[in-house]
């Protein structure tokens, strides 16, 4: 069975966490963090509401019914979706969708490879 790792995701009063493969969840994170760092240089109208990064750890215990675990994949998954959908064409975008995308591919390859 695979190792995971859960990063830990904060927006204003709420929290995500994230499961992720252990040898990606630094990538989430790091990418987190610099999605949050240029999302103020884009323009656009819809730019969505990030949370931010808070931290990572090795085994997660839920104690309350109204959180819950996401996976990592899914996770990858809606914020590609909601970055493609920024009406916007600038440079930031563009890089920021390609970094979005590099992690998706890497992680859909680990799940296929799981799966065999």
């Amino acid at each position: 069975m695979a190792k995971m790792r859960y990063v830990i995701l904060q927006l204003q009063h709420e929290l995500q966490f994230v499961e992720m493969p252990t040898d990606y969840a630094y990538q989430l994170s790091a990418l987190n963090l610099r999605l949050n760092k240029e999302i103020a240089k884009l323009t656009a109208a819809n730019v969505p509401t990030l949370p931010l990064a808070v931290a990572e750890c090795d085994a997660l215990d839920l104690l309350q019914e109204q959180y819950k675990i996401q996976g990592g994949l899914d996770y990858i998954n809606e914020l590609e979706t909601s970055f493609a959908s920024i009406d916007e064409k600038s440079y930031p975008l563009i890089s920021l969708l390609t970094e979005i995308r590099a992690l998706q591919a890497q992680l859909e390859q680990w799940y296929e490879e799981e799966m065999e």
